[in-house]
C-alpha cells in the first residue's frame, strides 16, 4: 500500500508540475514578450510579410536565397530534415539538383566557391538565416539582375550581419528576409 501511495504521489506531482505549472510559466513568459512569443512578425504596410524566426522560400534571382528546406518552409505541415542517411541516393540527388541550380544561376562560379549550406537542407527546414559567406556568394548574381554595384551589395550584407550573442554565443548570420527587405529599399 505504501508503494502504491508513493507511485500515485509521484504521478500526480509530475502531472501538476509538467501539465500545469510548466505550461503556465511558459504562457506567462509569452505575455511578457508578446512579439517573441508570436515569432517576431515583420510588418510592411500594416501587413505581416513574414517572421524573423521562420525561413521563407525565395526563388526569384533578384533576391537572396535562404538555406534549402526539405519541408519547403511549411511550418504547419512538417518541419524537419529529410531523415535520409548519407548513403541514400535520394540525398545525393537532392544535393546535386541544388548544386546544378546554383551553378545555373551563378555562372562562372566554381563548385569550391559555393558554401555547403547552400546545397544541404537545414535540420528544421525553417532556417531563416544564412552565413555571411552564403550571402556574399549571391552578391554577383543579384548585382547583375538588379544592375547594382557589387560593393554596394557587399556593404548591405555587412550591415545586416547579426553578431553572436555577447560576442561568443552562436555564429555570425544573416536573416534572409530582413536582407531582402533592405535590398528592396535600394532600388529594383
Amino acid at each position: 500500500m505504501k508503494m502504491l501511495r508513493n507511485i500515485l504521489g509521484l504521478h500526480f506531482s509530475t502531472v501538476i508540475l509538467f501539465g500545469l505549472c510548466y505550461p503556465l510559466i511558459i504562457w506567462g513568459i509569452g505575455l511578457l514578450f508578446p512579439k517573441e512569443a508570436n515569432g517576431l512578425p515583420i510588418m510592411k504596410d500594416g501587413k505581416i510579410i513574414g517572421f524573423e524566426n521562420e525561413g521563407q522560400k525565395f526563388t526569384d534571382t533578384k533576391y537572396f536565397w535562404g538555406r534549402p528546406s526539405s519541408s519547403d518552409y511549411d511550418a504547419g505541415a512538417n518541419s524537419g530534415g529529410t531523415n535520409l542517411g548519407p548513403t541514400n541516393p535520394a540525398l545525393f540527388d537532392a544535393a546535386k539538383a541544388r548544386l546544378d541550380t546554383l551553378l545555373k544561376y551563378n555562372p562562372g562560379v566554381k563548385i569550391s566557391d559555393i558554401p555547403i549550406e547552400m546545397i544541404t537542407s537545414s535540420g528544421s527546414g525553417l532556417d531563416p538565416h544564412v552565413s555571411p559567406q552564403g550571402a556574399y556568394f549571391q552578391v554577383k548574381r543579384i548585382a547583375n539582375v538588379r544592375h547594382l554595384n557589387d560593393n554596394e551589395l557587399r556593404n548591405l550584407v555587412s550591415v545586416n550581419i547579426e553578431r553572436p550573442l555577447l560576442g561568443i554565443i552562436g555564429t555570425e548570420r544573416v536573416n534572409v528576409l530582413k536582407l531582402n527587405i533592405a535590398l528592396d529599399k535600394l532600388k529594383l
